[in-house]
């Protein structure tokens, strides 16, 4: 058995089984072989070794089968098992049951307990609290402060917190009986304020945050308290100004503030604006008053280039305090800082850059003609437009001795490029220094000086001059010098008209242009059902077409702008476009009222609205769609959501009246709900 087992070998083939049985049976080689072959003892071999193969068989399967009844029986002890551990689980998970079920309830008699006590002690508590502040109150009665709060400096924080309530109660005491109790708390009170100030300007001058911090809390409540930032204020200026550049070290304190002021004050943005209020109003507006004053009167060229430097120099600053927060709305308030400073110098400003440019361009003109040796002729009343009737009349008929020009044309390109020159530096100063309404027309008036001395008093009188001097038909040895006269008009105008199209359609028609035509493509889309339509149920648009007109025009305009311009002239104009679109959107959306489905549609237009101000890479402009879309969400939020909308991120800075002017909007406004919900 031993011997078959060994011809087994894996993998098996019966081929090469038969034949190693063969080779190592004795006669079963073949006739060549060193035995010979013996076919009877092959086919013995053959019978024994079936033989042994059936034994070898039924043993196996003896063993196979004991396995199958081994294992049948494993399989069923370990399923009576796992229904042991079955039922043991059950119980288990029962007893969490009711372990949990205790738990709770102990929990809520806990609670309830809690409740109870926290009910019994919060009176307690209020009792022996109202019996100190009449202990403290008898020893301000009796005139002697024995109290160890009172006495010892190192507990002030604990004595303003008492005099502060004690304040609060002497002001409800009848005042015949208790005017003497109440003065003493109120010099007390004056005097721990003053203390607690001095000691906020002690630890200012020292650097110590943590203990400015600690001060600043207690004042909080205080009636000094903004005394405290005022001195806050003062001392954060105390050499802060050591550059000749002003504007300068007004940005970096305003940064380093900003950096502190958020370790100091529970209102940050509030002491950082009075910062920035105390350094426009005083700082920033004592020091261009002494640069203005100066030459108001003495020298209007260096009033009106100091005028717009400092004005550039203001809006500058306060673009970069625009990163800040401030609490309110920021634009508007430093918009009103920069008005507070220079609205005295613009109101009168056109009238002092005219008055200058007509002096200015009169005495370029009179400078060139006294050089010339010429005194200024008046020839006739004619003009350009009569020059092709005053040559014709004299090819025909001799109009009496002619002047002559030696040869002179009187242009001369010197004197119009100092012309164009003072033109475009107030036309600069114009687009900066003007109120915006008031931009176009005082362009025009700068214009019509250019026109009046360089295309009347110069290229006309060049051309009247010219024409006076060509001589009759009848001269020999003529020179014809009006060509020379018409070839540098010709040149001049050119400049001339480059100066126009460069420097004064801008001014006074791209973007105006531009937010008309918004206007008239919301006026002519928008419909009132739009935001109310009158089957809530069957709204199928994602966005109005008035909506889609103005992003496709204003699209088409930013890309314009972006191929015309270049550098920093790109972002000035987009900035004043996108701004000028926010105000028009804003104002747009105030004239409709809102059903819920309205208001969905009116934020999927502010989304659009929104994405179209991506394309104008401002920063700025992208901010001020984000809050739009911010204060669309009140159109459609549920009452009870509403003063959590309103704390929000993006919403928690406006200014109230904002917030409440976009939810009057609401077609249920006038619910006593959303009303109770928003009070």
């Amino acid at each position: 058995m031993a011997t078959t087992a060994e011809l087994f070998e894996e993998p098996f083939v019966a081929d090469e089984y038969i034949e190693r049985l063969v080779w190592r049976t004795p006669g079963g080689g073949s006739r060549g072989g060193p035995e010979a072959f013996d076919p009877k003892r092959l086919l013995e071999e053959f019978v024994n070794h079936i033989q042994e193969l059936q034994i070898m068989d039924e043993r196996i399967q003896r063993k196979v089968e004991k396995l199958e009844q081994q294992c049948q029986k494993e399989a069923k002890e370990f399923a009576k098992k796992v229904q042991e551990l079955q039922k043991s689980n059950q119980v288990a998970f029962q007893h969490f049951q009711e372990l949990d079920e205790h738990i709770s309830y102990v929990a809520t008699k806990v609670c309830h307990l809690g409740d109870q006590l926290e009910g019994v002690n919060t009176p307690r508590q209020r009792a022996v609290e109202a019996q100190k502040l009449m202990k403290y109150f008898n020893e301000f009665l009796d005139g002697e402060l024995k109290s160890d709060v009172f006495t010892n400096s190192e507990k002030i924080k604990e004595a303003a917190d008492i005099i502060q309530k004690l304040h609060l109660i002497a002001q409800e005491l009848p005042f015949d009986r208790f005017s003497e109790v109440k003065s003493k708390i109120a010099s007390k009170y004056h005097d721990l304020e003053c203390q607690l100030i001095q000691e906020f300007t002690s630890a200012q001058r020292r650097g110590e945050i943590s203990r400015m911090r600690e001060v600043a809390a207690v004042l909080l409540h205080f009636k000094g308290y903004s005394h405290c930032v005022d001195v806050y204020i003062k001392q954060c200026q105390e050499g802060a100004y050591l550059r000749n550049d002003i504007f300068e070290d007004a940005g970096i304190l305003c940064q380093r503030v900003n950096k502190q002021v958020g370790d100091i004050f529970s209102n940050p943005e509030t002491v950082l604006a009075k910062l920035i209020q105390n350094v426009f109003e005083i700082k920033l507006q004592s020091f261009v008053k002494e640069q203005l004053e100066e030459c108001r009167k003495s020298d209007a060229e260096q009033y009106l280039k100091n005028l717009y430097d400092l004005y550039t120099r203001t809006t500058n600053l306060s673009s970069k305090l625009m990163e800040f927060n401030l609490g309110t709305d920021k634009q508007t308030f430093l918009s009103k800082l920069i008005k507070s400073i220079f609205i005295s110098y613009l109101e009168n400003y056109i009238e002092v850059e005219t008055g200058y440019l007509k002096s200015r361009s009169a005495m370029i003109l009179q400078r060139y003609y006294d050089s010339k040796n010429h005194q200024k002729r008046s020839i006739g009343t004619g003009g350009i437009q009569d020059l092709k009737e005053r040559i014709r009349q004299r090819t025909n008929l001799p109009l009496g001795p002619s002047i002559d020009t030696h040869g002179e044309t009187f242009l001369s390109q010197e004197v119009v490029v100092n012309l164009l020159q003072e033109t475009k530096q107030a036309f600069e100063r114009c687009h900066r220094l003007s109120d915006p309404s008031d931009l176009p027309r005082n362009a025009f008036r700068i214009f019509t000086i250019l026109v009046e001395f360089l295309c009347i008093e110069h290229i006309d009188y060049a051309l009247e001059t010219g024409l006076a001097g060509i001589p009759s038909s009848d001269s020999r040895n003529a020179n014809l010098y009006f060509l020379d006269v018409v070839q540098q008009a010709n040149t001049i105008f050119h400049l001339f008209d480059k100066q126009f199209n460069d420097h004064l359609m801008p001014l006074i028609r791209t973007l105006n242009c531009m937010i008309g035509q918004m206007k008239h493509i919301l006026a002519a889309e928008q419909k009132k059902t739009d935001f109310k339509p009158e089957d809530e149920n069957n709204v199928l648009i994602q966005y109005t077409n008035a909506c889609v007109k103005v992003c496709a025009y204003v699209r088409k305009q930013v890309e314009k702008i972006k191929n015309s311009m270049d550098g920093k002239n790109v972002d000035t104009v987009l900035m004043e476009l996108g701004v000028r679109f926010h105000r028009l959107i804003y104002e747009h959306l105030q004239q409709y009222s809102y059903s819920c489905m309205g208001g969905m549609l009116a934020i999927c237009d502010v989304a659009e609205y929104r994405k179209c101000a991506k394309d104008f890479k401002i920063p700025m402009v992208l901010h001020l769609f984000d809050t739009l879309h911010a204060l669309c969400n009140l159109l459609v939020v549920a009452p009870d959501n509403l003063k959590q909308v309103c704390s929000g991120e993006q919403l928690a800075n406006l200014d109230k009246n904002i917030l409440h002017s976009f939810v009057q909007l609401r077609a249920d406004y006038r619910s006593a709900r959303l009303a109770r919900h928003f009070s």
